[in-house]
């Protein structure tokens, strides 16, 4: 069994105050911090929720344990610390009966993750191909490099990575079979893409890297099934915040609040609104807020961080519980 490397304590939160104005949290409130990581932003939340407020956190890797242990210590709030994809965890404590004032998901991988030489989810470091958040599950980016046949690799650097010489790539990664470590792929994707692309603006691998990644940890499905759990979550006036690094996690927030924010879901055809909805969201951002230049200057991996936040209005529209049998 692979060790575990622990994360290290210092840890910088990206767009920690813009998070802390918007969810504005309170003393006596309950949270969930859904991707905990370093649990830079679990600080800033359960300090405010003071001895009677509660701090759910969850993280899929065992080694964001110690921190979070580390950080209980130190908070009055009550906690509680729960090892499992966001996903799952979200709908288990809805499917409790669960209600919390605040949800809040940093998304992506944790920087403290990638900064982990040993697993692999760096192109600037030379590792074994794993790229596994929870290193007890089978799938790694050893299987997906080796073993995926050419046109399901070449779709996926496609569509989770936006990566043009996609299929390029996938050809010469085939051809190369087996690659062992991140630096076996990146010599990989440099030899299959042209000369002017590798000395360009960012690295060649980052869109082949993040794609992978993507797929190994199943990061889309995960955020599709975390945001209506997370809504389910919520008490009326409780209030769900996302930070998203790239377009593809970002779109996914965007249209789902946008979705409860609209209230009819009448056919446009209709001349009058028969279903009597209203809107279930407030978006509290009235768009996605990007980091300061002087947030990036400190943290440059804040460059591309995007927070959406929105309030809980109401359970839902008429017909709700009906449509989704209870």
């Amino acid at each position: 069994m692979a060790t575990l490397t622990y994360m290290p304590t210092e840890h910088v939160p990206v767009l920690a105050s813009e998070l802390i104005e918007f969810l504005d949290p309170d003393l006596d409130e309950t949270a969930v911090d859904c991707t905990f990581g370093g649990g830079g932003h679990a600080r800033l939340v359960g300090e405010r929720l003071g001895a009677g407020g509660t701090l759910i956190c969850i993280d899929r890797d065992p080694a964001a344990e110690q921190p979070f242990t580390e950080l209980a210590d130190e908070l009055d709030c009550e906690t509680r610390f729960i090892r499992a994809n966001f996903a799952d965890a979200l709908v288990e404590l809805a499917g409790e009966g669960m209600r919390t004032d605040l949800v809040y998901m940093d998304l992506g991988i944790s920087s403290l993750q990638l900064d982990a030489a040993e697993r692999g989810f760096s192109y600037t470091y030379d590792a074994p191909l794993d790229m596994r958040m929870d290193r007890g599950q089978e799938l790694s980016a050893a299987e997906v490099v080796n073993e995926w046949p050419e046109d399901r690799l070449a779709g996926v650097i496609r569509a989770h990575g936006d990566e043009r010489h996609a299929r390029a790539i996938a050809r010469e990664v085939v051809r190369r079979r087996p690659l062992e470590t991140t630096a076996d792929l990146v010599e990989t994707i440099r030899a299959a893409v042209p000369p002017a692309y590798r000395f360009g603006r960012g690295h060649p691998a980052k869109r082949t890297f993040q794609a992978i990644r993507i797929a190994v940890n199943d990061e889309l499905d995960s955020i599709d099934r975390a945001l209506p759990a997370a809504w389910e979550l919520l008490r009326e006036g409780g209030r769900l915040a996302a930070i998203s690094f790239h377009s593809l996690e970002d779109r996914r927030v965007k249209r789902f609040l946008a979705d409860r924010a609209r209230g009819c879901i009448c056919p446009p055809e209709l001349p009058v609104c028969r279903c009597g909805g209203e809107p279930e969201a407030e978006p509290l951002t009235r768009r996605a807020l990007a980091a300061t230049p002087e947030e990036i200057v400190r943290n440059p991996r804040a460059h591309s961080a995007r927070l959406r936040v929105a309030r809980k209005l109401h359970r839902g529209r008429p017909g709700d519980d009906e449509r989704n049998g209870t």
